[in-house]
Protein backbone atom coordinates (compact mmCIF):
# COMPACT_ATOMS: atom_id res chain seq x y z
CA UNK A 1 0.00 0.00 0.00
CA UNK A 2 1.25 3.74 -0.39
CA UNK A 3 0.10 6.09 2.31
CA UNK A 4 0.00 9.95 2.77
CA UNK A 5 1.47 9.89 5.69
CA UNK A 6 3.43 8.01 8.79
CA UNK A 7 0.25 8.46 10.83
CA UNK A 8 -1.97 6.18 7.74
CA UNK A 9 0.72 4.01 8.06
CA UNK A 10 0.80 3.71 11.48
CA UNK A 11 -2.94 2.86 11.37
CA UNK A 12 -2.92 -0.05 9.19
CA UNK A 13 -0.09 -1.99 11.35
CA UNK A 14 -2.89 -1.22 14.04
CA UNK A 15 -5.59 -2.89 12.06
CA UNK A 16 -3.11 -5.69 11.00
CA UNK A 17 -2.68 -6.40 14.97
CA UNK A 18 -6.37 -5.93 16.20
CA UNK A 19 -7.99 -9.37 16.63
CA UNK A 20 -11.45 -7.30 15.94
CA UNK A 21 -10.51 -6.58 12.88
CA UNK A 22 -11.73 -8.88 10.23
CA UNK A 23 -10.87 -6.94 7.01
CA UNK A 24 -9.59 -3.89 6.03
CA UNK A 25 -8.52 -1.82 3.23
CA UNK A 26 -7.36 1.28 1.17
CA UNK A 27 -9.81 2.27 -1.35
CA UNK A 28 -9.27 2.47 -5.29
CA UNK A 29 -9.85 5.81 -6.64
CA UNK A 30 -13.19 5.16 -8.18
CA UNK A 31 -13.67 2.26 -5.68
CA UNK A 32 -16.39 4.47 -3.94
CA UNK A 33 -18.71 7.58 -5.62
CA UNK A 34 -18.57 10.23 -3.29
CA UNK A 35 -18.59 13.82 -4.42
CA UNK A 36 -17.90 16.93 -2.39
CA UNK A 37 -17.56 20.85 -3.18
CA UNK A 38 -21.10 20.85 -4.64
CA UNK A 39 -20.70 17.41 -6.46
CA UNK A 40 -17.53 19.03 -8.13
CA UNK A 41 -14.83 16.58 -6.55
CA UNK A 42 -14.27 13.14 -5.76
CA UNK A 43 -13.66 11.96 -1.86
CA UNK A 44 -11.85 8.59 -1.22
CA UNK A 45 -11.69 8.06 1.77
CA UNK A 46 -8.48 6.68 3.91
CA UNK A 47 -9.64 3.34 4.84
CA UNK A 48 -12.41 0.49 5.11
CA UNK A 49 -12.43 -1.40 7.70
CA UNK A 50 -14.87 -4.45 8.85
CA UNK A 51 -15.37 -5.74 12.56
CA UNK A 52 -18.35 -8.28 13.33
CA UNK A 53 -21.02 -5.72 13.70
CA UNK A 54 -19.85 -2.40 11.78
CA UNK A 55 -18.18 -1.58 8.59
CA UNK A 56 -16.58 1.59 9.13
CA UNK A 57 -15.42 4.46 6.97
CA UNK A 58 -12.28 5.99 8.27
CA UNK A 59 -10.52 9.22 7.17
CA UNK A 60 -7.10 9.77 9.15
CA UNK A 61 -6.76 14.40 9.43
CA UNK A 62 -3.81 16.20 11.05
CA UNK A 63 -5.64 17.56 13.87
CA UNK A 64 -5.36 21.28 13.31
CA UNK A 65 -7.58 20.11 9.78
CA UNK A 66 -9.68 18.37 11.16
CA UNK A 67 -12.24 21.38 11.40
CA UNK A 68 -11.40 22.49 8.14
CA UNK A 69 -14.52 23.62 6.16
CA UNK A 70 -13.43 20.99 3.13
CA UNK A 71 -12.62 18.14 5.73
CA UNK A 72 -16.14 19.08 6.99
CA UNK A 73 -17.68 18.74 3.61
CA UNK A 74 -16.04 15.33 2.97
CA UNK A 75 -17.04 13.94 6.29
CA UNK A 76 -20.91 15.01 5.45
CA UNK A 77 -20.46 12.90 2.40
CA UNK A 78 -19.01 9.90 3.92
CA UNK A 79 -21.89 9.91 6.34
CA UNK A 80 -24.47 9.97 3.41
CA UNK A 81 -22.98 7.54 1.79
CA UNK A 82 -22.63 5.35 5.32
CA UNK A 83 -26.10 6.02 6.20
CA UNK A 84 -27.28 5.15 2.40
CA UNK A 85 -25.60 1.70 3.02
CA UNK A 86 -26.65 0.92 6.58
CA UNK A 87 -30.12 1.85 5.40
CA UNK A 88 -29.79 -0.72 2.05
CA UNK A 89 -27.63 -3.62 4.49
CA UNK A 90 -29.96 -3.56 7.39
CA UNK A 91 -32.88 -4.66 4.80
CA UNK A 92 -31.10 -7.00 3.08
CA UNK A 93 -29.19 -8.62 6.10
CA UNK A 94 -25.80 -6.71 6.18
CA UNK A 95 -24.12 -4.59 8.96
CA UNK A 96 -24.24 -1.24 9.22
CA UNK A 97 -21.99 1.47 8.02
CA UNK A 98 -20.41 4.36 10.43
CA UNK A 99 -18.23 6.97 9.17
CA UNK A 100 -14.72 7.92 11.59
CA UNK A 101 -12.52 10.95 11.06
CA UNK A 102 -9.68 10.12 13.36
CA UNK A 103 -7.07 13.19 13.86
CA UNK A 104 -3.42 11.67 13.33
CA UNK A 105 -2.11 12.30 16.95
CA UNK A 106 -4.70 10.01 18.08
CA UNK A 107 -3.18 7.14 16.27
CA UNK A 108 -0.50 4.93 18.48
CA UNK A 109 0.89 1.65 18.95
CA UNK A 110 -0.95 1.41 22.34
CA UNK A 111 -4.65 2.11 20.59
CA UNK A 112 -7.08 -0.43 19.76
CA UNK A 113 -9.29 0.40 16.64
CA UNK A 114 -12.50 0.74 18.73
CA UNK A 115 -10.55 3.44 20.87
CA UNK A 116 -9.78 4.98 18.07
CA UNK A 117 -13.40 4.82 16.87
CA UNK A 118 -14.44 6.00 19.96
CA UNK A 119 -12.02 9.34 20.40
CA UNK A 120 -13.12 12.19 21.51
CA UNK A 121 -11.14 15.39 18.72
Amino acid sequence: YNFDSKSEKDFAALLEGDKEVMKWLRPAIAQFSLYWNHNSQRYVPDFVVETMDTIYMIEIKAEKDVNDADVQEKMSAGKKFCDAATTFNLKNGGKKWTYVLIPHSAVAPNMSFRALCNYEH
